[in-house]
């Protein structure tokens, strides 16, 4: 099997879906020259020209706006946002407009939009070009929310995300674009919905999702030479979560980790948290941990902001904690 890039992985997906259906279009910052945020779109806009890869100005705003109009009337938009925390500026158009519209028209009117945007630390770009925003959009009933973490998750799940009828919020850490994985060259698809088991364990079953499922998989490696088997779940899809595959597990390990980037407070971490403790309580042998970044802004300095977010000792500690 062939090795791709994180960016080629999702370069891929895009050509191969525009290809397929002239219905999709891009539609961003710095589509040009570029390729968009990260050049996962370099080259595209003279494939494709610029109908079809459209280079707006910086007003995420017009972005959002214009990506929920263009879905109304039938077209696939694939809207990126440099940086989710700039979503901030275009948050009526996804939550007050997208994400509602299927209802308040009585199920009649669907809007096929992709917003692909990258969250996250690691390049030293501070408080408001770091930040892990998923649990924002995970509170909001009618948006689904993806968050890959590698190559291969990546183009399967952007594809089943661009032929979805709903809108759907793509987050992509910033530090996986140069991180590769194998990718077949036949066509496939990964379900909304369908977590992956990366590693099998029978002592702990340790969620997690985007880029610290690789910290995960390290620690865990560390962890099995001391005799601890920790199970590591991927969700990929954080809306729908699959969570029969996590409580089938913790019913199994009887042990729950969940390590998240984002600050614990209102996370992610804590709902799956909770909402698995409720399915398995009879069967757990210790109350849950949450390994989360810590509840601050994220700090310029590359010592306070590795500090700021989960490392593969702190997961490490929790394990062994865990099973004492």
């Amino acid at each position: 099997m062939r090795e791709l890039e994180y960016r080629e992985a999702l370069r891929e997906a895009v050509i191969e879906e525009m290809e397929r259906d002239g219905s999709i279009f891009l539609i961003g910052e710095d589509m040009g020259v570029k390729g968009g945020a990260y050049g996962v779109y370099k080259g595209l806009m003279d494939r494709f020209g610029p109908e079809r890869v459209i280079s707006t100005p910086i007003s995420e705003i017009t972005i959002a706006g214009s990506a929920v109009g263009a879905a109304l009337t039938g077209q696939r938009p694939v809207a990126e946002i440099h940086s989710v925390d700039f979503t901030t500026l275009a948050l009526d158009q996804i939550v007050n407009q997208a994400a509602k519209l299927k209802l308040i028209s009585g199920g009649r009117i669907d809007v096929p939009l992709v917003i692909r945007t990258q969250g996250g630390t690691g390049r030293r770009v501070a408080a408001q070009h770091s930040q892990s925003l998923e649990a924002w959009f995970y509170h909001i009933p009618g948006l689904k929310l993806v968050m890959p973490a590698t190559a291969y998750d990546a183009k399967g799940l952007l594809k089943s995300a661009i032929r979805d009828d709903g809108p759907v919020v793509f987050i992509e850490h910033k530090m996986l674009y140069g991180t590769a994985g194998d990718v077949p060259e036949e066509e496939y698809l990964i379900p909304l919905g369908k977590a992956d088991i990366k590693r099998q364990g029978k002592d702990i079953t340790l969620v997690t999702y985007s880029r610290m499922v690789f910290r995960a998989l390290e620690a865990a490696g560390d962890l099995d030479r001391e005799g601890i088997s920790c199970e590591v779940i991927d969700p990929r899809t954080l809306v729908p979560l699959d969570i029969d595959c996590i409580t089938a597990s913790v019913n199994r390990t009887g042990r729950l980790m969940v390590v998240t980037e984002s600050c614990r407070r209102g996370s992610v971490a804590s709902d799956i948290s909770a909402t698995v403790t409720a399915g398995c309580f009879h069967n757990m042998k210790a109350p849950p941990a949450i390994v989360a970044g810590l509840d601050t802004p994220i700090p310029y300095n590359a010592l306070l902001e590795d500090a700021s977010v989960p490392g593969v000792t702190d997961i490490r500690e929790a394990a062994r904690n865990l099973v004492k």
